[in-house]
Protein backbone atom coordinates (compact mmCIF):
# COMPACT_ATOMS: atom_id res chain seq x y z
CA UNK A 1 0.00 0.00 0.00
CA UNK A 2 0.88 3.55 -0.98
CA UNK A 3 0.42 6.40 1.18
CA UNK A 4 1.37 9.85 0.33
CA UNK A 5 2.76 11.42 3.82
CA UNK A 6 1.08 8.80 5.78
CA UNK A 7 3.11 6.32 7.61
CA UNK A 8 0.30 4.19 9.70
CA UNK A 9 -2.37 4.25 7.06
CA UNK A 10 -3.73 0.86 7.79
CA UNK A 11 -3.90 1.12 11.31
CA UNK A 12 -6.77 3.35 11.25
CA UNK A 13 -5.73 4.63 14.52
CA UNK A 14 -5.30 1.22 16.39
CA UNK A 15 -4.32 -0.15 13.48
CA UNK A 16 -4.10 0.23 12.39
CA UNK A 17 -3.28 0.50 11.54
CA UNK A 18 -3.53 0.27 10.47
CA UNK A 19 -1.75 1.72 7.91
CA UNK A 20 -0.48 1.13 5.14
CA UNK A 21 2.93 3.15 5.36
CA UNK A 22 4.82 6.37 3.84
CA UNK A 23 5.96 6.49 0.39
CA UNK A 24 9.37 8.03 -0.54
CA UNK A 25 10.97 6.13 1.98
CA UNK A 26 14.42 4.47 1.98
CA UNK A 27 17.52 6.17 4.54
CA UNK A 28 19.20 3.09 6.64
CA UNK A 29 17.15 0.10 5.73
CA UNK A 30 15.17 -1.60 8.30
CA UNK A 31 15.41 -5.64 7.86
CA UNK A 32 13.42 -7.51 6.11
CA UNK A 33 13.03 -10.81 8.50
CA UNK A 34 9.60 -11.70 9.21
CA UNK A 35 8.51 -14.08 11.98
CA UNK A 36 8.88 -17.63 11.59
CA UNK A 37 5.62 -19.20 12.49
CA UNK A 38 4.18 -17.63 9.69
CA UNK A 39 3.27 -20.84 7.36
CA UNK A 40 6.35 -21.52 4.88
CA UNK A 41 4.51 -20.82 1.51
CA UNK A 42 2.93 -17.51 2.89
CA UNK A 43 6.29 -15.74 4.56
CA UNK A 44 8.14 -16.55 1.40
CA UNK A 45 5.82 -14.83 -0.43
CA UNK A 46 6.16 -11.60 1.66
CA UNK A 47 9.71 -12.04 1.79
CA UNK A 48 10.16 -11.64 -1.36
CA UNK A 49 8.29 -8.15 -0.98
CA UNK A 50 10.34 -7.37 1.39
CA UNK A 51 13.68 -8.31 0.20
CA UNK A 52 12.84 -6.37 -3.23
CA UNK A 53 11.59 -3.15 -1.81
CA UNK A 54 11.51 -0.02 -3.97
CA UNK A 55 10.98 1.68 -0.54
CA UNK A 56 10.87 1.25 3.42
CA UNK A 57 10.67 2.63 6.87
CA UNK A 58 11.03 2.28 10.27
CA UNK A 59 9.71 4.39 13.32
CA UNK A 60 8.20 4.01 16.78
CA UNK A 61 5.37 5.94 17.94
CA UNK A 62 5.47 7.41 21.58
CA UNK A 63 3.66 4.71 24.62
CA UNK A 64 0.53 5.76 25.57
CA UNK A 65 -1.37 4.14 28.22
CA UNK A 66 -4.84 2.48 27.09
CA UNK A 67 -6.53 -0.91 27.81
CA UNK A 68 -4.82 -3.90 26.02
CA UNK A 69 -7.65 -5.97 25.66
CA UNK A 70 -9.30 -2.84 23.90
CA UNK A 71 -6.26 -1.94 22.22
CA UNK A 72 -5.76 -5.14 20.69
CA UNK A 73 -9.66 -5.67 20.07
CA UNK A 74 -9.46 -2.84 17.86
CA UNK A 75 -6.38 -3.71 15.91
CA UNK A 76 -7.85 -7.26 15.43
CA UNK A 77 -11.19 -5.21 14.19
CA UNK A 78 -9.96 -2.72 11.76
CA UNK A 79 -12.93 -1.78 10.00
CA UNK A 80 -14.87 -1.43 13.47
CA UNK A 81 -11.63 0.80 14.65
CA UNK A 82 -12.60 3.43 11.54
CA UNK A 83 -15.90 3.78 12.51
CA UNK A 84 -14.63 4.75 16.22
CA UNK A 85 -12.14 7.19 14.90
CA UNK A 86 -14.75 8.90 12.67
CA UNK A 87 -17.27 9.03 15.24
CA UNK A 88 -15.09 10.56 17.79
CA UNK A 89 -13.71 12.73 14.33
CA UNK A 90 -10.21 12.02 14.91
CA UNK A 91 -9.07 10.57 11.69
CA UNK A 92 -10.63 10.02 8.59
CA UNK A 93 -9.66 6.99 7.18
CA UNK A 94 -12.28 4.50 5.86
CA UNK A 95 -12.46 0.31 6.30
CA UNK A 96 -15.05 -1.64 4.82
CA UNK A 97 -14.88 -5.26 4.01
CA UNK A 98 -15.70 -6.40 0.50
CA UNK A 99 -16.34 -9.62 -1.30
CA UNK A 100 -12.40 -10.02 -1.43
CA UNK A 101 -11.64 -9.23 2.09
CA UNK A 102 -10.65 -5.96 3.57
CA UNK A 103 -10.39 -2.43 1.77
CA UNK A 104 -8.89 1.12 2.75
CA UNK A 105 -9.44 4.69 1.95
CA UNK A 106 -7.13 7.02 3.46
CA UNK A 107 -8.78 10.08 2.32
CA UNK A 108 -5.84 11.15 0.84
CA UNK A 109 -5.39 9.34 -2.54
CA UNK A 110 -4.62 6.05 -1.28
CA UNK A 111 -6.95 2.74 -1.99
CA UNK A 112 -6.31 -0.81 -1.74
CA UNK A 113 -7.06 -3.62 -0.17
CA UNK A 114 -5.20 -5.43 2.53
CA UNK A 115 -5.39 -8.23 5.01
CA UNK A 116 -3.82 -9.35 8.62
CA UNK A 117 -1.77 -12.01 7.98
CA UNK A 118 -0.17 -12.89 11.17
CA UNK A 119 -1.02 -11.99 14.19
CA UNK A 120 0.54 -12.91 18.05
CA UNK A 121 1.11 -11.49 21.59
CA UNK A 122 2.56 -8.19 20.40
CA UNK A 123 2.87 -8.38 16.56
CA UNK A 124 0.75 -8.03 13.58
CA UNK A 125 1.78 -8.53 10.13
CA UNK A 126 0.16 -6.74 7.00
CA UNK A 127 -0.01 -7.12 3.79
CA UNK A 128 -1.51 -5.04 1.54
CA UNK A 129 -2.10 -3.73 -2.41
CA UNK A 130 -3.52 -0.59 -3.92
CA UNK A 131 -2.78 2.47 -5.73
CA UNK A 132 -2.27 6.20 -4.98
CA UNK A 133 -3.58 8.86 -7.37
CA UNK A 134 -3.29 12.27 -7.48
CA UNK A 135 -4.54 14.97 -10.47
CA UNK A 136 -1.05 15.67 -11.36
CA UNK A 137 0.55 12.10 -11.76
CA UNK A 138 0.11 9.13 -13.46
CA UNK A 139 -1.58 6.05 -10.74
CA UNK A 140 1.05 4.89 -8.52
CA UNK A 141 0.31 0.74 -7.93
CA UNK A 142 2.47 -1.20 -5.20
CA UNK A 143 2.43 -3.80 -2.97
CA UNK A 144 3.51 -3.36 0.79
CA UNK A 145 4.74 -5.93 4.12
CA UNK A 146 4.24 -4.31 7.22
CA UNK A 147 5.44 -5.59 10.30
CA UNK A 148 3.34 -3.46 13.70
CA UNK A 149 5.33 -4.35 16.78
CA UNK A 150 4.43 -3.10 20.07
CA UNK A 151 5.70 -4.14 23.65
CA UNK A 152 3.66 -3.87 26.70
CA UNK A 153 3.96 -3.04 30.12
CA UNK A 154 1.05 -3.32 32.86
CA UNK A 155 0.72 -0.15 35.02
CA UNK A 156 -2.30 -1.00 36.85
CA UNK A 157 -6.06 -0.49 36.92
CA UNK A 158 -6.47 -2.75 34.01
CA UNK A 159 -4.37 -0.73 32.27
CA UNK A 160 -0.57 -0.96 30.00
CA UNK A 161 1.59 0.98 28.85
CA UNK A 162 1.43 0.30 25.20
CA UNK A 163 5.11 0.98 23.36
CA UNK A 164 4.17 0.76 19.33
CA UNK A 165 7.19 0.27 16.56
CA UNK A 166 6.13 -0.32 12.48
CA UNK A 167 8.55 -1.39 9.71
CA UNK A 168 7.50 -1.15 6.25
CA UNK A 169 8.24 -2.48 3.03
CA UNK A 170 7.03 -1.41 0.14
CA UNK A 171 7.32 -2.35 -3.86
CA UNK A 172 6.52 -0.38 -6.41
CA UNK A 173 5.18 -1.17 -9.90
CA UNK A 174 6.95 1.57 -11.80
CA UNK A 175 10.57 1.63 -12.24
CA UNK A 176 10.85 5.30 -12.26
CA UNK A 177 8.84 5.96 -8.96
CA UNK A 178 10.75 3.62 -7.33
CA UNK A 179 14.03 5.40 -7.85
CA UNK A 180 12.20 9.00 -7.16
CA UNK A 181 11.27 6.86 -3.59
CA UNK A 182 14.86 6.06 -2.96
CA UNK A 183 16.18 9.36 -3.28
CA UNK A 184 13.74 11.13 -0.94
CA UNK A 185 14.57 8.37 1.94
CA UNK A 186 15.40 11.15 4.86
CA UNK A 187 12.78 13.19 4.20
CA UNK A 188 10.14 10.51 4.23
CA UNK A 189 12.06 8.95 7.48
CA UNK A 190 11.44 11.86 9.48
CA UNK A 191 7.60 12.40 8.03
CA UNK A 192 7.22 8.50 9.25
CA UNK A 193 8.70 9.50 12.62
CA UNK A 194 6.07 12.34 13.26
CA UNK A 195 2.92 10.54 12.07
CA UNK A 196 4.00 7.50 14.41
CA UNK A 197 3.92 10.33 16.72
CA UNK A 198 0.56 11.51 15.67
CA UNK A 199 -0.96 7.54 16.19
CA UNK A 200 0.11 7.16 19.40
CA UNK A 201 -1.58 10.89 20.45
CA UNK A 202 -4.98 9.22 18.40
CA UNK A 203 -5.05 6.23 19.87
CA UNK A 204 -4.65 8.19 23.49
CA UNK A 205 -7.79 10.29 22.85
CA UNK A 206 -9.31 7.23 21.73
CA UNK A 207 -8.72 5.24 24.82
CA UNK A 208 -9.68 8.65 27.15
CA UNK A 209 -12.80 9.02 25.18
CA UNK A 210 -13.94 5.48 25.79
CA UNK A 211 -12.69 5.65 29.46
CA UNK A 212 -14.45 8.53 30.22
CA UNK A 213 -17.91 7.49 29.04
CA UNK A 214 -18.11 4.14 26.94
CA UNK A 215 -21.89 4.50 26.59
CA UNK A 216 -21.70 7.69 24.53
CA UNK A 217 -18.90 6.74 22.11
CA UNK A 218 -20.69 2.66 22.00
CA UNK A 219 -24.12 5.21 21.17
CA UNK A 220 -22.16 7.38 18.54
CA UNK A 221 -20.90 4.48 16.69
CA UNK A 222 -24.17 2.51 16.87
CA UNK A 223 -25.61 5.42 15.32
CA UNK A 224 -23.44 4.90 12.21
CA UNK A 225 -25.57 2.86 9.66
CA UNK A 226 -22.20 0.94 8.12
CA UNK A 227 -21.03 -0.53 11.26
CA UNK A 228 -20.44 -4.23 11.42
CA UNK A 229 -23.44 -5.13 13.85
CA UNK A 230 -21.27 -8.19 14.59
CA UNK A 231 -18.44 -6.26 15.98
CA UNK A 232 -20.31 -3.51 17.47
CA UNK A 233 -21.93 -6.48 19.80
CA UNK A 234 -18.48 -7.35 20.78
CA UNK A 235 -16.80 -4.20 21.52
CA UNK A 236 -20.31 -3.77 23.87
CA UNK A 237 -19.61 -6.68 25.36
CA UNK A 238 -15.88 -5.81 26.02
CA UNK A 239 -16.88 -2.30 27.61
CA UNK A 240 -19.33 -4.46 29.85
CA UNK A 241 -22.24 -2.30 28.81
CA UNK A 242 -25.88 -3.25 29.39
Amino acid sequence: MLSRHRSWTAWAVTGTAVVLLASNALGARPSATLPTRIPPAERARLQEVAQGASVSVQASGEPFVVRRDVFEFLLDHPELATHLTRALRLARYRIWRGPEGLWLDDGWGVVGQFSVVYAASGTRVVYARGQYQSGLLPSIHGEAVVVIEYGVDPTGDHRSLISPAVTGFVKLDSGFFALAGRLAGAVATAKAEKEAKRFAKIVTRASRAIDENPAHVHEQMRQRPDVPRGDLEEFRRLLHLP
